[in-house]
């Protein structure tokens, strides 16, 4: 691995482990609601039929797949997600997102937009953002295609060069 390349990767975490903690503390002092929650509101709100089974949840969200239900578990439980039983496997459930969980994604989102703006985005430039988008998204679209349960399509879910589209607009769909 080039030096380049390790600096890169170690960037990448880093930036993570920071920002992470400041747009959770930040979500839940104005909404109530922790991070690891909008991410699968926002997941389940972009989702056809606005529902997903805990594998694919598991597999788009970015909570851990052995946490998703857990979360799942306290979004049904503040009223904001149901589970569904799945027609065609007894075993699997969806999750849905329900109007009182598309109500509070959309009051959270302007603080999780500003968030990111203020924390990340004003520190780059429109091509380092464009960079930074298209360079990740490579990567993510070569990790999808081994991923059985999404197809790469569902994972990155926008065309390429509007990066963060689907994840950054709650309130569009």
């Amino acid at each position: 691995m080039t030096v380049t390349a390790t600096a890169a990767w170690s960037a990448l975490l880093r930036v993570h482990a920071a920002l992470t903690p400041v747009l959770d503390q930040e979500l839940q002092a104005a909404h109530g609601l922790p991070l690891t929650w909008y991410d699968v509101l926002l997941e389940l709100n972009a989702a056809p039929g606005r529902r997903l089974t805990m594998t694919e949840l598991g597999s788009v969200a970015v909570v851990s797949r052995s946490r998703v239900s857990r979360v799942v578990d306290e979004l049904v439980r503040a009223g904001l997600v149901e589970r569904q039983p799945h027609p065609d496997d007894r075993r699997s459930a969806y999750a849905k997102i329900t109007a009182a969980g598309r109500a509070r994604l959309r009051s959270a989102a302007p603080t999780y937009l500003a968030g990111i703006e203020r924390h990340f985005n004003r520190h780059l430039t429109a091509d380092e953002g464009r960079a930074v988008a298209a360079a990740l998204e490579k990567v993510l679209g070569s990790l999808s295609v081994h991923h059985a349960a999404i197809p790469a399509s569902r994972v990155l879910a926008k065309p390429a060069g509007q990066a963060g589209y689907r994840r950054s607009r709650p309130d569009r769909g």
